[in-house]
């Protein structure tokens, strides 16, 4: 048992660590207040290979191990939560796609996600189905060819040959909302119902890579938010959008729901992960902070009430990283890590957020203002709670873990 990371790790964390202070500190609170969108940091990211994180090394990816992952997800969001969220989106899809997609698929859109010439998302909520995702309502209806070329579209190119029953296509109706890099992605993997009418309703549901150029596409609006400003999450209106049969990931249908869930596992790290580094700027600003205010003669980090405050967010700082961490590991030895994603996306969120609430009462008055960071962490925090399974939920998928006997604790 090794609680450190290893030598390649540490140096990912301290390069990240450099990059957030050099470029995201400096500008996040300006961008975060004025919702400028973060090009120049998204652009520097690229250049790092952070869009390629879980692309394997075959189509130019870092091939990145879950634990790295979560470095990365932390050390960012440390300094601006909201960038996070842009690869994170944009990762949760590669891995789904290298995972599952058909080898034409891999060829037609990895190499570009991996350079962040392209970058992606997926779209699974609807105005009406967040955490049921069996009650989504948008449809895939088949047609004859759907037509389309190239990588942005289906993954075919002009010329290839394909099967009779690859020459037919999908018309897609539906709406989609909280999309995360909506306006980014090409192509945009989009959780659909090709039968409606099976029962149960996982067995009609497919994922289908969308090409956001095609007629009937269209992003209807921006969401206004709490927090998580900076990168764009909007609601997204699909009309008729024809989207060829080669363009439905990995090729057979009834499969999107099996595929979307075990996306959402390792998404959960990430989550987790991002909950962590909000959690660890909050107790390093407390911590700070109370290190240098004075009030009635002394400072503040001299008064026990205070001093309770800042051991408490250690310890919960310190369980929710290595209760992630172990959550990472358990997916890096390829064993299945549904419940250990849960146990550390709800326990780290909760942790975020309450450490968050803590660093705004040892700043005081200063907490509630814009111009101390505690209070963006503090509108950041709720959405890790929220995300990727709401707590509630999850707190039902581990329980039933343990009762069926699938998870074991201790």
């Amino acid at each position: 048992m090794d609680f450190e990371l290893s030598d390649e790790q540490r140096l990912l964390r301290d390069t990240i660590r450099s990059f957030v202070d050099a470029q995201i500190r400096p500008v996040a609170r300006q961008w975060e207040d004025s919702g400028r969108y973060p090009d120049e940091i998204v652009a520097t990211m690229a250049q790092m290979g952070l869009f390629g994180l879980l692309v394997p090394e075959e189509y130019g990816g870092m091939a990145a191990d879950m634990v790295s992952l979560a470095v990365v997800f932390e050390e960012i969001s440390r300094g601006w939560m909201g960038v996070a969220g842009i690869i994170g989106s944009h990762s949760l899809s590669c891995w789904m796609i290298a995972q599952y997609g058909t080898e034409q698929q891999r060829r037609a859109h990895l190499p570009a996600l991996a350079t962040g010439e392209r970058r992606t998302g997926i779209a699974l909520t609807e105005p009406g189905a967040g955490s049921d995702l069996q009650g989504i309502a948008t449809t895939a209806r088949r047609e004859g060819d759907a037509g389309g070329s190239g990588p942005s579209g289906s993954g075919v190119s002009p010329g290839d040959a394909v099967s009779p029953r690859a020459s037919t296509g999908y018309l897609v109706n539906g709406r989609k909302t909280w999309i995360t890099n909506a306006r980014h992605a090409d192509p945009l993997p989009v959780l659909v119902k090709t039968d409606p009418s099976a029962r149960p309703a996982h067995k009609g549901m497919s994922v289908l890579l969308v090409d956001p150029s095609a007629a009937g596409f269209e992003v209807v609006r921006d969401l206004p938010k709490l927090g998580y400003k900076g990168p764009e999450t909007c609601e997204i209106v699909l009309d008729d959008v024809r989207v060829p049969a080669a363009g439905l990931l990995g090729g057979a249908e009834g499969r999107g729901l099996q595929q979307v869930l075990a996306a959402l596992e390792k998404g959960r790290i990430n989550i987790a992960a991002r909950a962590v580094g909000v959690a660890q700027e909050a107790y390093d600003l407390a911590l700070r902070y109370a290190g240098e205010r004075e009030a009635f003669g002394q400072k503040i980090s001299g008064f026990q009430a205070v001093q309770l405050k800042l051991a408490d967010m250690a310890m919960k700082l310190q369980a929710a990283r290595l209760l992630t961490y172990w959550a990472a590991a358990r997916a890096d030895a390829g064993q299945r890590a549904d419940l250990e994603s849960g146990l550390a996306k709800v326990y780290a969120s909760e942790v975020a957020q309450e450490c968050a609430f803590t660093a705004m009462q040892v700043h005081g008055g200063y907490g509630y203002s814009k111009e101390f960071t505690v209070e963006r962490l503090y509108r950041d925090a709720p959405l890790m709670v929220i995300g990727e399974g709401t707590n509630d939920i999850l707190r039902t998928v581990i329980a039933e873990s343990l009762i069926s006997g699938r998870g074991v604790i201790g």
